[in-house]
């Protein structure tokens, strides 16, 4: 060795890459122990995070070769830990925890991997077997508990009417009880051992954890059961009920009112079918029963006694219970009678201001959940003199207040008008045109007092609503406005005025045209509103005002491009999202629309501009930053900013202001980031497929419909078994078979035809059975008629997968009708695409139904043309159809092979049967078939001591 130069020695990473190396080369001549040991060396040598990850997923593999499966899953775990993204290290994870037997967890890293890359054989097959595991693991369990379940209800009872118990036995009892009741078996023991008046004890508990038990036990007696849960509101009385749900505790409150929820829908909507008992026949009406609930809940309204949680919880009852829950019912008397006997107790709450010392306790979220429940109340009524009514009894409170000589109660009639405005806007409107109110608010704005400006201003920027007012604010208000912003101390009035000004400025919508401000303007209030929503120092509430002034400047494209490029401001608008304050949700789901172009635009006409031109009328323009190529850019930087998660937790919210509107914004903003294919899969890893089924099923027409195309997306181009694991895929196929209604766009069902066909291919139990129970077939066969090209041929493949069920193939045996006729002719077809479904249909179902093989003779003259032109196309796919239909033909008749050996069919097979190419292999196997089936009908001959085929 040369001495010139420094002498080098190895460094600990060189030995530890080293012995990687050797350790790889080991493992793959199958010495997994010596690979181990050659990994373990390596990882105390190694001081790099990425090179250890490596290390400990390689280790990971040796154990699960050498069967230590705890040890493998530990390394596993420890390289994910480094690297969230190492599918190898996921998987072998997914390994190891099948054989412990940690099914469910498994599951889980296994659909990780095959959401990641979902062509890899290995991910789809562990999957597959974990899915049949979990369900022959849960069918073995079966009901070995119902034996016990008298004395497991009995010993339950014992322990927690035992005053020297310890209290973690009395939880854990308590929370057995909860398992228990969520079985009928195991809740009619309950109830049948006078439990309710256990639970009625529990209730009066002091520990948490203990009443949370006792509610959820009550849940399970409930659900479903209309006569237990009539004995239940009379044995526990809605006082003591209303008294939990308003207690200060917030977990207690939600828990009791979801054991409400439970009470109001057992007794609506009677017991399930399968636990209807002899009792059904003697129950009474329980009509009083939900009129003793509703009054109770009303009477939480306005006592200072119930808690902010408690009296949301309350509106939210009222929300989900009391409107119809279909306009096509004609009984709104429910609503009606909540009008007369509680419309001014809502108005109580609507019209506190938290920070007067006269009112009850609220939350951030109170105001909004009211101004739901008043516009839910609102819409629900059928006539003028229904709605005359309302506005009567919102103007009587008004002007009550309005008229006290105290400053108080006019800032409560104005928060009142506020509130109104939010929510059935033209009651609010007429409010605020009573004699003085709009001047008092004007005035109010420059009052010294914080909490009386506040109200004032806020109740300013909802007024601006209405163009009208808009114009007469941008008029009388925008310097008032201007004023505030610039010359108040305190930031909650400077961060209204400030969204006042947004709202004012947006006026013009999207039109590019009608700006109301001047030039730049906009964008100065946009930087401002960034700042304030990105101000951690500032209360939730104050930065939700800022989103709300981003939600109206958001028209202007530039506003859109700059915001996008704000990571800060977009992460935080969406932890905003998925925070406490709830009224955050309808302003962050229309910046995003707004962002995403989602919202809906009417292409005029040319010739019509041309004439508004013409006659000096106004016409909108557009953007030059709205182009499409704009858009897809902004769509791909919220996709990487985090959108998705985003979204994901809005649709999980639980509150009245996750309106129907909100859930509209949000399915348009899922429809607009799944329109590129390549980012639908990142859509579906970060949980947007689960998110987009009850935005499909409960949301306004168009949200159902934006929604149910952003499902029909997804499932054309991913594997629906990934998207939507386990019995989730039942719940996707409804919102895809209403695609299928005439009123949508051909391109909605087209998409929706496509996404079926996806779904029929599936199985018999989770897909087919399920598209048909929702009677899509005849919709299915109607667009098999239609006119253009693309539509029709993706009804016949959807029939195609469809034929496979025995049901559908019983359509086609029945007399009277022309199904199999139409696939026939449609073999026929110029159109390839139809072709090969048709064609494809036909084989399926004359191999399933050999008796159909007799009838296609019938169906037209030009049956023998259309099967050999399906055998002689150039489409190796058309081939393959057709020969494999000719073969089913042969092998049901005779009659039907001497047919077809007459004609040309005989030298065409004969050519096909010789051609021995690997491409052509499995055709030329049926084509042989074929003749062997003529000779053996002794049809045709084979040369003597020859093959047929030489």
């Amino acid at each position: 060795p040369s001495l010139c130069g420094p002498v080098v020695f190895p460094t600990m990473s060189q030995d530890a890459a080293t012995l990687r190396e050797e350790g790889n080369h080991l493992f793959k001549s199958g010495d997994a122990q010596g690979a181990l040991s050659c990994y373990t060396k390596a990882l105390k040598l190694s001081g790099d995070q990425t090179e250890a990850a490596v290390l400990h997923r390689n280790r990971a593999a040796c154990y699960l070769k050498l069967e230590d499966y705890a040890k493998a899953e530990a390394d596993a775990s420890k390289a994910l830990d480094s690297d969230p993204g190492d599918i190898k290290a996921r998987f072998r994870r997914a390994q190891a925890l099948q054989k412990l037997g940690r099914l469910d967890q498994a599951f889980l890293d296994a659909q990780k991997c095959a959401q990641l890359e979902p062509k890899n054989k290995a991910f789809q097959e562990l999957l597959r077997l974990l899915g049949t595991q979990i369900q022959q693991k849960v069918r073995s369990c079966g009901f070995r508990m119902l034996s016990s379940t008298d004395a497991r209800v009995q010993q339950m009872f014992k322990l927690l009417l035992d005053d020297s118990a310890q209290l973690s036995d009395k939880q854990k009892a308590a929370q057995n009880l909860v398992v228990l009741s969520r079985e009928d078996a195991g809740a009619e023991q309950v109830f049948r051992n006078d439990g309710v008046k256990l639970l009625q004890k529990l209730l009066a508990s002091h520990h948490e954890d203990i009443v949370l038990s006792a509610l959820r036990t009550l849940v399970g007696l409930c659900t479903g059961h209309q006569s237990r849960t009539m004995a239940i509101v009379h044995e526990l009385g809605m006082p003591q009920l209303c008294a939990v749900m308003g207690s200060g505790a917030s977990a207690v409150s939600l828990a009791a009112c979801h054991l409400l929820q439970v009470m109001f829908e057992a007794l609506t909507e009677g017991m399930k079918r399968d636990i209807r008992g002899k009792d059904e026949a003697i129950l009474p009406e329980p009509s009083r029963e939900l009129r003793s609930m509703l009054q109770h809940l009303l009477d939480m309204m306005p006592a200072a006694t119930v808690s902010g949680p408690g009296r949301d919880s309350a509106i939210n009852l009222l929300v989900k219970q009391v409107p119809r829950k279909s306009l096509r019912n004609p009984d709104n008397s429910v609503t009606l009678w909540t009008v007369d006997h509680g419309l001014k107790k809502v108005l109580e709450v609507a019209g506190t201001v938290p920070e007067l010392a006269d009112g009850p306790p609220l939350t951030d979220n109170t105001p909004m959940s009211c101004s739901v429940l008043l516009n839910k109340l609102y819409d629900d009524l059928k006539c003028d003199s229904e709605r005359e009514n309302f506005n009567r009894l919102c103007e009587e409170y008004v002007q009550y207040y309005f008229s006290q000589p105290a400053l108080e109660s006019k800032v409560r009639a104005i928060q009142a008008v506020s509130v109104l405005l939010q929510g059935p806007s033209d009651v609010g409107n007429r409010t605020l045109e009573l004699s003085g109110v709009m001047e008092t608010v004007i005035a109010m704005c420059a009052s010294e007092n914080l909490i009386h400006q506040q109200v004032a201003v806020e109740t300013l920027i909802h007024a601006a609503g209405k163009a009208k007012r808009a114009s007469f604010i941008t008029a009388n208000g925008v310097a008032l406005l201007k004023d505030l912003y610039k010359t108040s101390e305190n930031d909650r009035i400077r961060v209204r005025a400030l969204v006042g000004l947004c709202k004012l400025g947006s006026a013009g919508g999207t039109d590019f045209s009608m700006k109301q401000f001047a030039e730049g303007s906009t964008l100065k209030l946009a930087k401002q509103c960034r700042k304030w929503l990105c101000n951690d120092s500032l209360p939730a509430t104050s930065r939700r005002w800022a989103v709300e002034g981003l939600a109206y400047l958001t028209f202007d494209a530039d506003v859109k491009e700059d915001l996008v490029e704000d990571k800060k401001a977009l992460n935080a608008m969406f932890e905003l999202a998925k925070s406490e304050d709830k009224t955050v949700l309808f302003a962050v789901g229309s910046t995003l629309v707004n962002c995403t172009n989602s919202y809906d635009v009417e292409k005029p006409d040319p010739q019509l501009v041309e004439l508004a031109k013409y006659a000096k009328q106004h016409v909108p323009e557009e953007h030059p930053k709205d182009a499409q190529s704009f858009v897809e850019k902004r769509l791909l930087k919220l996709l990487q900013a985090g959108v998705v998660s985003a979204l994901v937790c809005m649709v999980k919210q639980e509150s009245p202001a996750l309106t129907d509107a909100c859930k509209e914004c949000i399915a348009r903003v899922f429809l607009a980031l799944v329109e590129r294919q390549e980012d639908r899969g990142m859509v579906v890893a970060q949980g947007g497929g689960k998110a987009l089924i009850p935005l499909a099923t409960e949301n306004t027409d168009v949200g159902k419909v934006k929604a149910s195309q952003a499902l029909a997306k997804i499932t054309i181009t991913s594997n629906p078994e990934i998207a939507f694991p386990g019995e989730r895929i039942y719940e996707v196929v409804r919102p895809l078979v209403n695609l299928l209604h005439l009123e949508c766009t051909l391109l909605q069902n087209f998409e929706a035809l496509m996404a079926l066909t996806n779904l029929a291919g599936i199985n018999e139990r989770l897909s087919r059975q399920k598209i048909i129970k929702e009677k899509a077939v005849s919709k299915v066969e109607g667009y098999m008629f239609e006119e253009h090209e693309l539509v029709r041929a993706a009804a016949t493949e959807c029939m195609c997968n469809l034929a496979l069920s025995t049901e559908v193939q019983k359509l086609f045996l029945a007399t009277g009708n022309d199904r199999l006729k139409l696939v026939v002719l449609f073999c026929g077809e110029e159109d390839e695409r139809l072709r090969k479904a048709a064609a494809g249909t036909l084989a399926m179902l004359t191999a399933e139904q050999p008796e159909l093989c007799a009838r296609i003779p019938g169906t037209t003259s030009h049956w023998l043309e259309i099967l050999q032109a399906l055998l002689l196309s150039d489409s190796q796919d058309l081939r393959h159809r057709g020969v494999v239909i000719a073969l089913n033909i042969m092998q049901a008749e005779r009659d039907l092979t001497e047919k077809l050996m007459e004609s040309e069919a005989l030298e065409i097979l004969s050519v096909m049967a010789k051609e021995d190419t690997d491409a052509r292999g499995p055709i030329s196997k049926i084509a042989q078939q074929c003749l062997e089936v003529a000779v053996r009908y002794g049809i045709i001959k084979s040369a003597e001591g020859e093959s047929i085929l030489s």
